[in-house]
């Protein structure tokens, strides 16, 4: 058998393949092969999807907790935390700490 190649394997596959299910059969299966290529691959992309969305929602919860951590400093050092993005309230904190002279 080692003397076969790829050509006389699908060969012999297909010749089973008309044996076992006819060749009225044939089309039919390689449509039923084909939607489920299709649904496969669709069920992929779904899931690369909800991967994706998930990594975000968790990147925007984290973002929440540690806006509300600066905040919540900014609130106990008196700092105004209005209007100010997380990189601006971190050096306000930090002004405010070298004031009262406490270590970061």
């Amino acid at each position: 058998m080692a003397f076969l190649n790829g050509m006389e394997w699908i060969i012999i596959i297909l010749v089973i393949v008309v044996i076992f299910f006819g060749a009225k059969k044939i089309p039919e299966l390689a449509r039923s092969m084909g939607r489920a290529t299709s649904e496969f691959q669709k069920a992929r992309v779904e899931a690369k999807k909800s991967l994706a969305n998930e990594t975000n929602n968790q990147e925007k919860t984290q973002q929440t907790i540690d806006r509300e951590k600066l905040e919540s400093i900014a609130e106990t050092l008196g700092v105004d935390y209005s209007n100010k993005d997380d990189q601006d309230l971190k050096n306000a904190i930090d002004e405010e700490l070298k004031k009262q002279g406490t270590p970061k």
